[in-house]
């Protein structure tokens, strides 16, 4: 059972607990070898090969060689072994070392299960303690490309989360649609009361099932950063988006070149990939502007506010 929350062995859920604190407290040595014993007893608990691998992941930072390296990828490869559908995020760890495929390290199973652990405190810690403002930030981006009396009739809010971004564009639109992996952050969304229909899945299956035209306005706040390929899923709104219909979203940026996993685990993606993954949608370029939707560690999170448009024509 990759979701457990116990590993069935009191002693071994303490001595995950041991290693956890340990490792919080900047003890990779000792949450190293707590996890060590964890396994011992219960040698099939995935959380505790994952809390080994970060462990043995720190030590090598701490100047541990090769051999902690070697050790940490050894244990992350064992957690994905027991947890196939990777809710504990082991591809992403191994991707940040520099192992498997880059631009899928972030799993579907991985975000539902962030996200359904984080839905009780999501609003209250993004935006009261993050600064999080994605949602205005694209309302506002909107009303200057689109024009601030426009109304669209058919939105699509991919990622809804807990509605926030349905709640930024309230009064602009004639019916709302919102998809999520998270059957917690929808479970919040539906008590706005703003949604039409709400779809728990999969962004691309939803984009698939939907009818080519059928959609004004696709937005996606704070979603793109937990994937690599923007390609899929552009290409996806493009079949979905009525003639003169928006996509806006939100990405974080970084300086380089091509799609980057930063330290918070997730993808950066540089100005050239967005604007050649939307050139190759067929999707025309309104808006790309700097925007620092949220703080991380005191600091902005550099990003980009996007917003594309169906065909040449503008709106």
């Amino acid at each position: 059972m990759t979701h457990q929350t116990s590993s069935g062995d009191l002693l071994a859920d303490r001595r995950y607990a041991y290693a956890e604190a340990c490792l919080a407290e900047g003890d990779a040595a000792g949450a190293a070898e707590m996890a060590e014993q964890a396994l011992d007893l219960a040698p099939r608990y995935a959380p505790a090969w994952l809390l080994l691998g970060r462990a043995r992941e720190a030590l090598h930072r701490e100047g541990g060689g090769e051999a902690a390296l070697q050790g940490a990828l050894r244990a992350y490869a064992a957690a994905l072994d027991l947890d196939p559908e990777d809710r504990l995020g082991s591809r992403l760890r191994l991707a940040q070392l520099g192992i498997g495929d880059r631009l899928a390290a972030i799993s579907p199973a991985y975000v539902r299960a962030l996200f359904d652990g984080y839905a009780a405190r999501f609003e209250r810690h993004l935006v009261g303690e993050l600064g999080y403002r994605g949602p205005e930030m694209l309302r506002e981006a909107l009303a200057r490309t689109a024009g601030p009396e426009r109304r669209f009739a058919r939105v699509l809010d991919l990622g809804c989360g807990t509605g926030l971004m349905g709640a930024a564009l309230a009064g602009r639109f004639e019916h709302l649609v919102g998809v999520d992996l998270s059957p917690e952050m929808l479970a919040r969304a539906e008590r706005r009361s703003l949604y039409h229909r709400l779809i728990a899945g999969d962004l691309t299956g939803c984009l698939a099932e939907a009818e080519a035209g059928s959609v004004d306005l696709v937005v996606a706040a704070d979603v793109f950063i937990y994937l690599g390929d923007l390609r899929p899923v552009l290409g996806a709104i493009a079949r979905v988006l009525a003639p003169s219909g928006l996509c806006a979203f939100t990405v974080q940026s970084h300086g380089g070149a091509g799609v980057a996993i930063g330290a918070d685990g997730r993808y950066a993606h540089a100005d050239a990939e967005v604007l050649e993954a939307a050139g190759a949608a067929g999707l025309t370029t309104r808006l790309v502007e700097d925007a620092a939707i949220r703080r991380q560690n005191g600091r902005d999170v550099p990003g980009r506010l996007v917003v594309l448009q169906c065909g040449d024509t503008v709106a």
